[in-house]
């Protein structure tokens, strides 16, 4: 049957149709917690391709679902029959009008997008969800999206000033201002009618304060609102037209902003102040509980509270925002904080931003979305707040509530336990109780995220029978057949079915602790909410996330794309060996980036390891699996010499890349001509005693420099470079003499058992180095990086633990010295440096402690966010060549290309310094090699 819709679309001339296990695993879901597969997903490429799709939907009875970001939290965008997403390719910003302050859209243009097209001219885009960076137009439009600066900008449906639409029955519409004229499209015109038969109940049901986003916003089409069916259009969530553009409103661009950061005893406190400080004329007032501040480790420091209010201010200066900041704080009358430094306005903002995953994550179990951004109005906000804390402990449950407190909206991330037997009983009851609770403070069940599946089913509990009847007949007159988007606002489907996760986890015996998760593989990978932050481009703020969904641009290459599938492999949906998995997995850098980008700390590199060693558990691998993967041995085997003259031969090299399964387009990297240990080795004398099981050299050194593999036989002059500079340091440096591998390759090819075996080995022999009490210092991050994180995972041994913990980065170590004036660094203005941080220092060091060392040498530091597309083996594998170019030509390349030729580029990664030889013929050094040549 699904075969006969993929050729009826086709048939009718929609190109891009994929009914595949893959797209139907990936599209099952959105940021909520529902999981319904679709029949098919289409991506269409114009509007005559999305009119063709609507009118093989109504031939064949299957039902039409949009989908922009799939950011959206309470299962909006998820339906069984054709998911049609926007964003891959009707994604422009067709039209930026400065006179008249408008743009005109495609329904799947990135929310960031129109922003920056908007900034550029002095204007804005008002609303701004806290998914800005990745979610659309078009989503926002059909759940009535609003965010933080609402309060001063209004809702999307207050900054729509026009849509063209495709109705159920194929025809399109033009709607917008019309200053009380009658539409000429007959059902649009019977809508009017609609409202002008029950003028009484919309009156007085629906648009009672700003926040009432659920339902239909039928106050829309009242003659005194001059009857805006484009704006009664925004939040019916797919379920009466589909948006083809959208004309939107944009404004000013403040000068200037300043925030008075309020601090009171609890959030509820704040809540109670938030009527008196309206007044002020308010941008933004935010409201956050400590809980939500204690999990943030960037957070600027706040004022004396136990809750907080972020109240936001504009003005033509920054003396003038500053001014009418402390204008707040004074009428306050709190502990207070005026920030107008618009880097830690930033900082602030992204507790708010992250706040969500953050807290899914906090309490003694995953919190979950379900009851999710309720509203009441704003003087009725500190009471509500007490009641609701009070009901989730009736249930036993947990959550930490934050939201936009000037216009009375609460978010909250509850530790629903729906796995439980009785999890789906106790969520049922719990979301009842709360809807009554809403009610009976005159509230809104969603407060900007719109009703979906979450919430729909409550909707009798908020309006009355003929309020919820008079839903129904303008369903009934746009959507007879019920086509768009069934079971959300009208007929809902019950708030507890389809839930994802209350489908059994099939356990899996994995090789990885799983540390994090306490070994379940299904709580590791359940950690992604779907909210989406690995579809934004984080390169610009020094994020990783995501390399190869930067490059594709593919759902299936995002870490939440990944994640949803292999969800469904802990649920038994798919099999670890099923192609699908093998897809979405295949692009996957490795990076690490997830593990810290991500809000929920997801970790795909460390599951991808587990699913690899699952899949080719007594099976034959890739040939790049044995070569690549076992790299290490091979060098420890292979004389240099020998080596580098192969390699120098064109056919011996060709045959070695074919054997190796490496793209014949790739360069492989020469060998040291003598390696670390070796060069180093004749000057060690070992002691006869010993701690543990191996020897420690009887003259202690000042710092110990361990041999990574890399480091020893492939660059080992960087090892020189180091213990020279820690030399000028006044430190004597050796090198550890025994081999000792991280098994960093092992583990990102999913060689698992091996790579234990070879872990415990290092960990024995590093151990007795890092309990001597003098410093170890590593070299490439990747390796270091695998022994504080990889190791711990591999193997449960509390030397692993000392090991992880005792091992330090150069800069580390460099930075406690110039703390305490025993070095300092040397002079490098003047020096313009391009720094590309290697994926794992991001990642699993962390690279601030280099930034604040070459601050202090006075040089100008660009820092690259992205990867440099080589990761390890992925990018030299046959296969990945082009997305491997692709993710250095995102960031890396144009800024190397952009500096020029006198700038020093820095890349303490092998594998960073091999991509830029390779791609771009640009030699990079290593931290140490900069430091050194500025003495």
């Amino acid at each position: 049957m699904t075969d006969a819709l993929v050729e009826a679309l086709h048939r009718e001339g929609v190109s891009d149709v994929d009914d595949s296990a893959l797209a139907r695993s990936l599209y099952a879901s959105d940021a909520g917690i529902y999981r319904i597969a679709p029949r098919v997903v289409v991506r269409p490429r114009h509007t005559d391709e999305v009119a063709a799709t609507l009118a093989v939907a109504r031939e064949t009875g299957v039902p039409l679902t949009m989908r922009g970001a799939g950011t959206s939290i309470a299962g909006n965008a998820v339906g069984a029959g054709i998911v049609l997403d926007t964003s891959r390719h009707l994604n422009q910003v067709l039209a930026l009008d400065r006179e008249t302050r408008t743009a005109r859209v495609q329904p799947g243009t990135v929310h960031a997008t129109l922003q920056q097209r908007a900034v550029a001219a002095g204007l804005r885009f008002g609303p701004d969800p806290s998914t800005h960076t990745r979610c659309t137009i078009g989503g926002m439009i059909g759940n009535n999206a609003c965010g933080s600066r609402a309060l001063g900008y209004g809702r999307t449906a207050d900054n729509v000033e026009a849509l063209t639409v495709l109705l159920a029955d194929g025809s399109v519409a033009q709607v917008g201002p019309r200053s009380g004229d009658a539409p000429t499209n007959p059902s649009l015109s019977g809508l009017t009618d609609l409202v002008d038969q029950h003028l009484g109940t919309v009156r007085t049901e629906f648009g009672r304060f700003g926040r009432q986003v659920s339902g239909y916003s039928f106050e829309h089409l009242l003659p005194e609102h001059d009857r805006r069916l484009d704006r009664f259009l925004v939040g019916t969530e797919g379920t009466l037209a589909v948006v083809l553009d959208a004309t939107v409103r944009l404004v000013e661009d403040a000068r200037a902003r300043a925030l008075a950061v309020l601090g009171y005893p609890t959030m509820a406190d704040a809540a109670d102040a938030v009527p008196g400080l309206l007044a002020h004329d308010l941008v933004a007032c935010e409201g956050l509980d400590r809980r939500i501040k204690e999990l943030v480790p960037y957070a600027p420091e706040l004022p004396e509270g136990g809750g907080w209010l972020f109240a936001e201010v504009t003005g033509g200066s920054e003396a003038e925002a500053e001014a009418r900041a402390r204008e707040v704080a004074a009428a306050a009358g709190v502990p207070h904080r005026i920030v107008v430094d618009v880097p830690e306005q930033v900082a602030l903002w992204r507790i708010r931003e992250d706040g969500a995953g953050l807290a899914a994550r906090s309490l003694s179990r995953p919190a979950q979305a379900g009851w999710e951004d309720a509203a009441v109005p704003p003087v009725k906000l500190g009471a509500y707040l007490r009641d609701f804390d009070a009901l989730l402990r009736s249930h036993r449950l947990d959550g930490i509530p934050y939201g936009h407190f000037g216009d009375g909206c609460v978010h909250v991330r509850i530790d629903f336990a729906l796995e439980e037997n009785d999890g789906r009983a106790t969520f049922r009851r719990f979301i009842e109780d709360a809807a009554d609770l809403v009610a009976t403070y005159g509230g809104s069940m969603s407060g900007e995220h719109g009703d979906g599946r979450a919430r729909s089913e409550t909707l009798p509990r908020m309006y009355s029978a003929s309020a919820i009847a008079l839903m129904e007949q303008a369903k009934r007159i746009l959507d007879p057949d019920d086509l768009l988007n069934p079971g959300v606002l009208v007929d809902p489907a019950p708030f507890d079915a389809d839930l994802r996760l209350a489908t059994p986890s099939r356990p899996m015996r994995t090789t990885l602790r799983l540390v994090h998760d306490g070994g379940s593989f299904g709580e590791a990978v359940h950690r992604c909410t779907g909210v989406g932050k690995c579809i934004a481009d984080n390169t610009g703020g020094g994020g990783v996330m995501c390399p190869s969904y930067v490059a594709t641009r593919n759902e299936k290459d995002s870490t939440r794309g990944r994640a949803r599938v292999l969800q469904d492999v802990a649920t038994g949906a798919l099999d670890v060996e099923d192609e699908a998995v093998a897809e979405v997995l295949d692009l996957c850098l490795s990076c690490k980036g997830c593990a810290r980008d991500c809000p929920t700390g997801i970790d795909m590199a460390t599951y991808k390891s587990e699913v690899l060693s699952q899949r080719y558990r007594r099976r034959l691998r890739p040939s790049s699996h044995y070569a690549l993967g076992q790299l290490p041995r091979w060098a420890r085997m292979t004389p240099p010499r020998v080596a580098n003259a192969m390699l120098r031969s064109k056919l011996l090299g060709k045959m070695a890349k074919a054997a190796a399964g490496v793209d014949q387009r790739r360069s492989l990297p020469t060998f040291s001509t003598r390696s670390l240990r070796k060069d180093a080795g004749t000057s060690y004398e070992v002691a006869a005693t010993a701690t543990g099981s191996h020897d420690v050299p009887g003259q202690q050194p000042d710092v110990w420099v361990w041999a990574d593999s890399f480091t020893d036989h492939f660059a080992a002059d960087t090892g020189r470079a180091a213990i020279e500079l820690l030399a000028q340091a006044g430190l004597r440096a050796e090198v550890i003499p025994e081999s000792a591998c991280c098994g960093l390759t092992w583990i990102s090819t999913g060689q698992l058992t091996a790579a234990r075996r070879i872990v415990r080995r290092t960990v024995a022999t590093l151990q007795p180095y890092v309990a001597s009490g003098v410093p170890v210092v590593g070299l490439e991050p990747s390796c270091l990086a695998a022994l504080r994180e990889d190791a711990l995972q591999l193997v449960d041994d509390p030397r692993a633990l000392e090991v992880s913990r005792g091992v330090r980065t150069l800069a580390e170590l460099l930075a406690e010295r110039a703390a305490t004036g025993e070095w300092t660094p040397p002079d490098l203005t003047g020096v313009e440096v391009v720094a590309q941080p290697h994926c794992h220092h991001h990642a699993v060091l962390g690279w601030e402690t280099d930034a604040a060392l070459l601050a202090q040498t006075g040089a100008t530091v660009k820092r690259v966010g992205g990867c440099c597309g080589l990761a390890g083996n992925f990018g030299v594998e046959k296969g990945h060549y082009e997305t491997s170019v692709a993710v250095a030509e995102h960031a890396l390349l144009p800024a190397v290309r952009a500096a020029g030729p006198e700038a020093v580029v820095l890349a303490d990664g092998f594998s960073c310094r091999t991509q830029l030889d390779d791609l771009e013929g640009r030699a990079a050094v290593h931290l140490a090699e900069l430091l050194l040549r500025g003495r």
